[in-house]
């Protein structure tokens, strides 16, 4: 129990604190993204293209939805952020490479149809705001386009310590392979 505990509160404070270290650091930032997904080395950078990889160290399935891909241009503030479709309905998200898991407010929780009671927000995690307390949950599926999903780890956040949306690595990770390319995001499942 306690290592699940210590697992979810390291996973939420590492989600909350990624947007100041990118903004500090940038290149400190893709060393961490290289090491959150168990590779020795940062990701590949090309001068020529302003190309960042990273692909997924797992092995492809013979999943039926293989070969999906999706761009997403970066916005004006330097991010990803697109409608995606969770638990079947349309939540606008940010792609958040430095997050490791799925991060959502309780109020998307309910809307997507993740039922919480008080007793469930028991990990610590810290914020911005200060500490509150986060509840672990798993989200049935994550749709964007022809990419689908599911069973995704999420992190329930009380909705005055957290705004948005975020698709952390916990969904990331379930892709083929997603990269940043002359400010557009591929994702590829």
């Amino acid at each position: 129990m306690w290592r699940t505990i210590f697992f979810v509160v390291s996973i939420s404070m590492s989600a909350i604190s990624i947007p100041k270290i990118y903004s500090e650091n940038p290149e400190l930032f893709q060393t961490l993204i290289g090491l959150a997904i168990g590779s020795s080395e940062t990701p590949e950078k090309s001068n020529s293209s302003n190309r960042h990889v990273v692909k997924n160290t797992q092995p492809r399935s013979s999943n039926p939805l293989a070969g999906r891909r999706v761009r997403l241009d970066m916005d004006e503030r330097g991010h990803f952020v697109s409608d995606f479709k969770l638990n079947g309905r349309r939540i606008t998200a940010l792609v958040d490479t430095g997050a490791t898991l799925v991060a959502i407010n309780a109020s998307t929780a309910r809307r997507i149809g993740i039922n919480l009671v008080a007793s469930d927000y028991k990990f610590p995690v810290n914020t911005a705001n200060g500490q509150v307390l986060a509840a672990a949950a798993y989200i049935d599926e994550i749709q964007i386009g022809r990419i689908n999903v599911s069973r995704v780890q999420t992190a329930i956040l009380p909705d005055k310590a957290l705004g948005n949306t975020l698709l952390g690595m916990s969904f990331l990770k379930r892709l083929g392979r997603f990269e940043v390319e002359n400010r557009t995001l591929i994702l590829e499942q």
